[in-house]
């Protein structure tokens, strides 16, 4: 049974649905969106139905090297080079920015699809935080998709409001929704992390998306054990706001930045219910996002907190 490719895909049935009935009977669309928060199993889905596709070359879809398919991800351009965050956070790159998908990758699209397929009947692209794209490349893929020749491509995004509406009008949207508890331990427990299971704090930050609380996790281990503890509660004094927000701006980049406010957003809202502290918080993640001096957040936020 065609089901059997979304084996690993938990909690997801109405994706799986729409999407093996599309092969079943060949109406496979050109373009996809798939739209749901991150973590729910978006990029699974779309690995496993590439691997459905593509039938007896699965073997080459699971180890990345099938020339049939180009799989696209965010970068950063660091020293004239593009790297993903995986690649920069094995280079040690201290990331200031959230990476992008670059009008270049769009144009490494296109020269993908020029030429016919080699062993696959279609070519399939997967476009990952589709969201990210600037505008010149989100115009430059949507001649693309006005054309996309023996191709179908899957874009990945949070919503569709997140995705220029041009873009999003050419594809056939499938939801994913974030897991019932349920599942949510099922999968924790099926990829070896059933210990983020005994962290309540982290499972609140994830709600419902099993990618956010492993990330969540490996993001609570690197953070200084000391730090961590010194945020545990709001500074009592001005002088430690200003050296709390120094560690957090020396310590950490600003994704690690970034998750700390939502961390804090939940730790500070169990102990004190103040809306205040969380919309301060939020203003801080705007500004991070709008590559404010991330010492400079911390030390207005932080010092707003003392004596709430």
């Amino acid at each position: 049974m065609t089901n059997d490719a979304f084996a690993p895909l938990i909690g997801q049935q109405q994706a799986v649905e729409l999407l093996t009935q599309a092969v079943a009977k060949k109406r496979v669309a050109p373009a996809y969106l798939f739209v749901g928060a991150d973590g729910v199993g978006r990029s699974l889905a779309a690995r496993c139905f590439v691997e459905l596709l593509f039938g007896s070359h699965q073997n080459r879809v699971r180890q990345g090297n099938h020339p049939d398919l180009l799989w696209v991800q965010p970068t950063y351009l660091h020293q004239g080079q593009r790297l993903t965050a995986t690649e920069a956070a094995e280079k040690g790159v201290k990331r200031k920015a959230p990476p992008t998908i670059r009008l270049e990758q769009i144009r490494e699209i296109t020269e993908f699809l020029s030429r016919p397929p080699l062993a696959a009947p279609r070519h399939m692209v997967v476009l990952e935080q589709a969201e990210t794209m600037a505008e010149a490349a989100a115009n430059a893929l949507l001649k693309t998709l006005e054309e996309p020749g023996q191709a179908t491509l899957i874009l990945i995004a949070p919503g569709v409001e997140s995705v220029l509406p041009t873009l999003v009008s050419r594809c056939q949207r499938i939801p994913f929704y974030r897991l019932e508890a349920a599942a949510m331990a099922q999968v924790l427990t099926q990829t070896g992390h059933e210990e983020i299971l005994q962290h309540p704090p982290i499972l609140s930050v994830a709600a419902g998306s099993p990618g956010e609380a492993i990330a969540s996790y490996q993001q609570l281990q690197a953070i200084p054990p000391e730090l961590l503890k010194s945020l545990s509660k709001t500074p009592s004094s001005y002088r430690e706001a200003l050296e709390l927000a120094k560690q957090i701006d020396k310590d950490l980049d600003t994704e690690s930045q970034l998750w700390l406010v939502d961390y804090l957003q939940q730790s500070y809202w169990e102990q004190k219910r103040q809306p205040t502290i969380i919309k301060q918080l939020e203003q801080a993640r705007k500004s991070l996002l709008c590559y404010a001096q991330p010492r400079l957040v911390w030390e207005c936020t932080l010092l707003s907190f003392v004596n709430q």
